[in-house]
């Protein structure tokens, strides 16, 4: 026998998702790209421990938004809304299993170019063209309108600034850039925020902290 694949070499791999035995090289090259790895896959958890063991410090030209200057305080400031954030996107993969990092990334990212505009008092929207990057764009929007309109209710609560819930977004689409690994097929950082928040998005009775990179 030879693998399905490459038609080459012999299948030494039990790959989940398609069901039958590759060979690691195909593996390797497939992984995440062609083939949609279930999260619990065992040489997919090794590959993303020997990724994130040899990683690189990104570019400055990797960085999103590179001239955003972020603080810790900032962030542990802001830990309910910025896990609220995590949860809603927790929540919209569980409800769309179709869902992947690049689309995850790209609803932050023109989530975060609206925030910005926050701060001049002028809203200009450009939400995603493609359907799942669009619907997620719309919860994010809606859960910091419904966090707001919670905040205006509670008195202990300081009023979220404008310029904070973009330095927020902007926060979280940094670790998920860090946290996935740019294939197509990927969820890393999906996988990441689920281990942040493990059990039902819907019934969290604390809030945990998002790591902080």
């Amino acid at each position: 026998m030879s693998c399905p694949i490459c038609e080459k070499r012999r299948p030494e791999r039990y790959c989940p998702s398609r069901g039958e035995r590759i060979c690691a090289i195909c593996c390797g090259k497939e992984r995440e790209v062609t083939i949609d790895c279930p999260s619990d896959c065992p040489h997919l958890i090794s590959a993303r421990r020997y990724e994130f063991e040899h990683r690189k410090p990104p570019e400055t030209n990797e960085i999103p938004f590179p001239d955003v200057e972020l603080t810790l305080d900032l962030i542990r400031r802001n830990q309910a809304p910025l896990s609220g954030i995590g949860l809603t996107i927790l929540k919209f993969s569980q409800e769309n299993p179709a869902l992947r990092d690049p689309e995850v990334l790209t609803a932050l990212a023109a989530f975060a170019e609206t925030c910005r505009t926050l701060e001049s008092g002028i809203i200009f929207e450009r939400p995603p063209d493609a359907t799942l990057p669009r619907a997620l764009y719309g919860l994010l929007a809606k859960f910091i309108e419904d966090f707001r309109k919670m905040e205006a209710q509670q008195t202990e609560f300081r009023p979220l600034k404008n310029s904070e819930i973009f330095r927020l977004i902007v926060f979280l689409l940094r670790v998920g850039r860090r946290e996935s690994n740019g294939r197509p097929r990927s969820r890393a950082f999906i996988d990441f925020l689920r281990a942040q928040f493990p059990g039902d998005p819907e019934a969290q009775p604390e809030m945990p902290r998002i790591i902080v990179p």
